[in-house]
């Protein structure tokens, strides 16, 4: 039996899994010759079987989430709500494609977990038509929701095999309504890591949904107050393994969505300092202001080959940089944030191990002062004890 009830929360990344208990946090390297249950029982057995499994809340990232493919009407309206209910499901978005943009469009080679299709208001009908169906024969993947204009849901499942229809995340009003694909995105997660050998035997000791880390981490902002001294509005930055993520207030975006989350959520799927330690490089390789910032930080383009601890600071304060910079108006992307607005930079994951605030902030006033020419300085704030994830499993 748990121990007055307590809770017991478990998250498994990509390079680490981290338990709490109440008596406090363990974090452990994982072994990748070895199962992760069978890692996780092997270094924390003990204290998994002091609980009941109702009592057990686990949240992981390590199944890397879903790849998602969202093709839209517009984009002011279907890709930009599609996409802001994926990314707030904790899922990776591949690309976003215009539906009027499908023949210039090359077609993914890689395996797609989930194609959603979205576009018009319920007061609109024929928005589709056969050269969708013949793009969508090209494409490989495990599952398609379509989540638009009512009228034209019939069409759409008797066109394709094995179609989700969800009510339009579109009402009448044109704001969003998210409930429906949200829940639809999570369970498929759900379902994801129950067929992921090495992940669903996590449900033995659990009897709760298992979440994603990203949605757990922006579930837990509306209270971050509680554990730190964090100035509104701010940006949290979760740079990890294999991705970075970023989560920010919404009156940071000029054009907010009417939604029921405060915080919102980006993730750069090739942007971490382990798996995707290539497609990083490449990705600083390419910025035509890192070379520069390089020498500012005293290092030359020869610690990309490195294989040591101060390679691995460098590649962090890189990543931070480069999500600064996709965010920046520097930089047209799916959303700009205004960035001299912000009073608090927060970062967790990995990245709070290895860098100091004080190499944070090195990297904080070159962007301000070379991307956007101001000596704005925001504070930063370190969870290095992952007290973020720890609330957001709590709620």
């Amino acid at each position: 039996m748990s121990e007055a009830n307590e809770k017991l929360l478990i998250d498994v990344g990509s390079t680490y899994f981290k338990v709490a208990s109440p008596e406090g946090l363990e974090q452990h390297f994982r072994d990748f010759n070895s199962d992760i249950f069978d890692d996780l029982m092997n270094k924390c057995g003990d204290t998994v079987q002091r609980f009941d499994k109702n009592d057990v809340h686990i949240c992981s990232s390590a199944n890397g989430g879903l790849s998602t493919l969202i093709i839209g009407v517009t984009r002011s309206f279907s890709l930009k709500y599609a996409t802001n209910i994926a990314f707030n499901s904790g899922i990776n978005i591949i690309d976003t494609v215009l539906y009027q943009d499908l023949e210039d469009y090359s077609v993914p080679g890689e395996l797609i977990d989930v194609v959603i299709i979205v576009g018009g208001a319920n007061s609109h009908k024929g928005l589709f038509s056969d050269d969708l169906f013949a793009y969508l024969k090209q494409l490989t993947y495990s599952n398609i929701v379509f989540t638009g204009c009512e009228h034209d849901a019939e069409y759409m499942n008797s066109n394709i095999d094995n179609l989700v229809v969800l009510p339009n995340i579109i009402d009448d009003r044109l704001h969003i309504v998210e409930e429906h694909l949200k829940e639809y995105l999570t369970n498929l997660y759900q379902q994801d890591i129950e067929g992921k050998e090495d992940i669903k035997h996590l449900y033995d000791i659990t009897g709760n949904q298992i979440f994603s880390t990203p949605y757990i981490v922006n579930r837990a902002l509306p209270t971050i107050e509680s554990r730190f001294s964090v100035a509104n509005p701010f940006i949290l930055l979760d740079i990890g393994g294999a991705t970075t993520d970023i989560h920010y207030s919404k009156d940071l975006v000029e054009e907010n969505i009417v939604t029921e989350n405060e915080f919102d959520r980006l993730v750069f799927k090739r942007l971490g300092v382990y798996k995707s330690k290539q497609s990083l490089i490449l990705a600083a390789q390419g910025n035509e202001f890192v070379y520069e910032l390089l020498m500012h930080l005293k290092v030359t383009e020869n610690i990309f080959q490195e294989q040591s601890d101060k390679a691995t600071k460098i590649l962090m304060q890189l990543a931070i940089f480069l999500v600064l910079y996709k965010m920046s108006h520097h930089r047209q992307s799916y959303i700009n944030l205004k960035l001299l607005t912000i009073n608090s930079i927060v970062l967790t994951g990995g990245i709070t191990k290895v860098l100091t605030v004080e190499d944070i902030e090195t990297i904080i006033v070159f962007f301000y002062r070379k991307i956007l020419t101001s000596d704005h300085k925001p504070t930063v704030v370190l969870d290095d004890n992952y007290d973020i994830w720890t609330l957001g499993a709590r709620v």
